[in-house]
């Protein structure tokens, strides 16, 4: 296993990426194109910025990311790129969400790496993971376009399946991914949502 986050992280760090997680989001991508050239991403919980980084790569210099996080986040756009906007804040505070609306009043997507600050506790620590979930799906439906994607990570337990069906009633489809380059010993999931109803 160790070879294998050893090659992700050097392949990560080759291609100009600040952390690993990038793949997580490329192999989505790869298979189910929840991106489009042109379109607006939100990325929720970004830093360190690697994930909007790839979306600017895959929208284009015509479309537009927003990344926000508690911790302050920089990185390095290139000419090729969407513009990204870094916003340090919480997602639940009305005026950070103005700020977003500002930028963009909708958007073709949006995307969580959220997690939090895990206590060892598997019960707890997937409770709290399930409810950033349910706070990026909020913001999901009230900053996505109709026939918006949505990809947000969850911790796998119980409720999680409630979740996804909390999903799909919003979405034309919604699945659980695992992606290759998460790892194995790791619980962590991803929650897709393909055509978001409006």
């Amino acid at each position: 296993m160790k070879e294998v986050q050893d090659f992700y992280f050097k392949k990560a760090k080759k291609e100009g990426y600040p952390a690993r997680s990038v793949y997580k989001l490329e192999e989505a991508q790869l298979k189910h194109r929840l991106l489009k050239k042109g379109d607006k991403v939100l990325d929720l919980g970004c830093h360190p910025g690697s994930w909007s980084l790839y979306a600017a790569r895959v929208v284009g210099v015509q479309g537009l990311v927003v990344g926000i996080d508690l911790q302050k986040t920089r990185g390095v756009g290139k000419k090729d790129m969407a513009p990204i906007h870094w916003l340090r804040g919480d997602i639940t505070d009305e005026e950070m969400l103005a700020s977003v609306r500002e930028l963009a009043p909708a958007f073709d997507a949006v995307v969580s790496d959220m997690a939090p600050r895990t206590t060892g506790n598997k019960w707890s620590d997937q409770q709290q993971a399930l409810n950033l979930a349910r706070r990026s799906l909020a913001v999901a439906e009230d900053m996505l376009k109709p026939g918006g994607n949505y990809y947000c990570k969850v911790f796998q337990g119980e409720d999680v399946d409630e979740f996804v069906k909390e999903v799909r009633s919003r979405f034309k489809t919604a699945r659980l991914v695992k992606p290759k380059s998460s790892r194995s010993e790791s619980r962590e999931m991803f929650v897709l949502g393909m055509g978001f109803g409006g």
